[in-house]
């Protein structure tokens, strides 16, 4: 697997700033369109926003410095030879699609991992404590999810910083070592400061696309395909939390039982993405 290639377009929104270098040892993937934060809703999965913690320019507790074979990397799959997926949803706009996510994970027994941004905790913190009551796995996606490589230094270790703070203050659950990079804008500059901080970054192997709703063609069986073309040992799934805030189509969690089923029939189980950092 170590020459796997990314399938799909990075996700979260926005393609990479320009002049943006790659990741190493991975070629950086297309971006999505940027999805702006849409406000606050009456959705059962959404309470009052709460005031942001502020955020620290230092390591949180218990977050060493990754160095070794884990650091340097932007990872797109976890290197292993057995038939495992690692199921992975973004969490930022909104939370559309967290009670059925939810639903259906804890109905098939599936483990996942949810990599929440602080603005995402804030806004939506029942949503936020519903995924981590469940015992599902969480993982860092900055505040506010910028590109990374526009901002200086301080500006990056803030957002990584400040957004595990923000998280651990809303669920209780640390996120490290577990870090995610918005659009998958990333670069050998930004991968250093994140290990400093004490996170291994974490890209895909498939992004799904589902959140392009249909003016991206995409439908709930187009999002099966692609997580299917694309299993092997050490899939990483790149799905999302939300709807599409145009259309409020939910594609990645109406196609999630499938998704299973279908990986399953292939022989597959599935992990979090601590298998990659164990």
């Amino acid at each position: 697997m170590a020459g796997a290639a990314i399938v799909g377009l990075a996700a979260c929104g926005g393609a990479p700033a320009p002049g943006a270098q790659p990741g190493t040892q991975q070629t950086p993937a297309a971006s999505s369109p940027t999805t702006p934060t849409p406000a606050p809703s009456t959705a059962t999965t959404q309470a009052p926003n709460t005031p942001a913690p502020r955020a620290s320019s230092t390591s949180i507790p218990g977050s060493p410095g990754i160095t070794g074979s884990l650091a340097g990397k932007d990872w797109t799959y976890i290197p292993t030879t057995r038939r495992v997926v690692a199921l992975t949803f973004d969490a930022g706009a909104n939370a559309d699609a967290v009670p059925s996510i939810l639903a259906t994970l804890r109905r098939e027994g599936v483990p996942a991992t949810f990599f929440l941004t602080g603005n995402f905790v804030r806004d939506f913190p029942f949503a936020a404590r519903s995924i981590a009551a469940a015992g599902f796995r969480i993982g860092d996606h900055t505040i506010t999810h910028p590109y990374l490589t526009q901002l200086s230094d301080t500006a990056v270790q803030r957002e990584i910083v400040g957004g595990a703070q923000q998280i651990m203050s809303v669920t209780g659950k640390n996120p490290a070592p577990l870090f995610r990079f918005p659009y998958g804008d990333a670069d050998a500059r930004t991968i250093a400061i994140a290990n400093r901080a004490g996170y291994v970054p974490v890209r895909w192997t498939v992004d799904t696309l589902g959140w392009e709703g249909t003016a991206g063609h995409i439908s709930a069986p187009v999002v099966v395909s692609r997580v299917l073309a694309a299993a092997g040992p050490g899939e990483i799934v790149l799905m999302h939390a939300g709807s599409n805030p145009d259309d409020h189509t939910t594609f990645d969690a109406d196609a999630l039982a499938q998704v299973i089923s279908g990986l399953r029939a292939r022989g597959h189980s599935f992990v979090t993405l601590d298998a990659l950092t164990r």
